[in-house]
């Protein structure tokens, strides 16, 4: 037995009922349609006020909001087409697999460079505006996109140079596993996110620790962003779980056997969907600047 018909055999076997599919669809597309309901608000507020263009901070939560969107779209869409589709062929399933993979990657890397532009405001913010340019900003946001793309493309690339030209054209059921099949990947995969959750978590530690302790010993706007940084490192590590997710998976494989599915469904919802919706609170509903120009923007929508 291939690879493929394997995956399938396993896939069967943790199929869900009817009544329990459906629930799970109607609770994926109603969050994922809220979560980018209130994202398109975040994202025509800043497009429509010039302020939000000179701010680092909010460039680089304009590419949070734009990634966190393609990320639950292309999702959603997987979860959708495993329940109704069932197999798609391979080609198109890793085109949707890598831009997915892609933005899963460059959340947790666009959140550590969002706490290091925190860290210069709050610890030295007499050279905040030297050091965190616009020009530097859209560098910065290029060097996340480089780096997710130099995690994900060997992957394409291993698949390209092992695989015959018809496993491109026959049906898999969608998943990165099935995708890119080979075990190098795999191994090549898990290597890769330890050192990423290595790094990452360094420099969420290093400046998540100092601007607490900033925060508080220095002034009173200082004060008032800690509620802000705890919101903030919440939302860096769920996202960092992205990293432990392949580990975890197999684990919960052995621990609920017989509600495996169920598991991966729960993990779908908090590891990928929850951080997604964490954003608009935080620079949405809690910033003052961005709260007073959403606010506008709602009430012209109401209007």
């Amino acid at each position: 037995m291939n690879v493929s018909s394997a995956n399938v055999t396993v896939v069967i076997e943790y199929r869900d009922s009817f009544t329990k599919a459906v629930a799970k669809n109607v609770i994926v597309v109603a969050l994922s349609i809220s979560i980018n309901y209130i994202n398109a608000g975040l994202i025509q507020t800043f497009c429509e006020n010039q302020i939000f263009y000179t701010n680092p901070r909010y460039i680089l939560f304009f590419h949070l909001v734009v990634n966190d969107m393609i990320q639950v779209t292309l999702t959603v869409t997987l979860f959708i087409i495993s329940y109704i589709l069932y197999q798609i062929q391979v080609f198109v399933c890793c085109t949707i697999i890598l831009i997915a993979l892609f933005t899963t990657e460059n959340t947790p890397l666009n959140l550590a460079c969002m706490a290091v532009e925190c860290y210069i405001a709050v610890c030295i913010p007499l050279h905040h505006v030297q050091i965190c340019t616009i020009k530097r900003t859209w560098i910065l946001i290029g060097f996340i996109w480089a780096t997710s793309m130099l995690s994900v493309l060997p992957d394409l690339f291993i698949t390209l140079a092992i695989e015959p030209l018809d496993y491109f054209y026959s049906s898999v059921f969608c998943l990165r596993e099935t995708a890119f099949r080979h075990p190098s990947i795999i191994k090549r995969r898990d290597n890769t996110y330890i050192v990423y959750l290595v790094l990452v978590w360094l420099v969420i530690f290093c400046t998540y620790f100092k601007i607490l302790f900033t925060a508080k010993t220095a002034s009173k706007d200082a004060k008032k962003a800690r509620n802000t940084i705890l919101l903030h490192g919440f939302q860096v590590l769920l996202c960092m779980t992205t990293y432990v997710e392949p580990l975890l998976k197999q684990a919960l494989k052995q621990w609920f056997p017989n509600n495996y599915s169920d598991s991966l469904f729960a993990c779908y919802i908090i590891f990928q969907v929850l951080p997604r919706s964490i954003s608009s609170v935080i620079y949405g509903i809690r910033d003052k600047t961005f709260r007073k120009y959403l606010k506008r923007y709602l009430l012209c929508k109401a209007c």
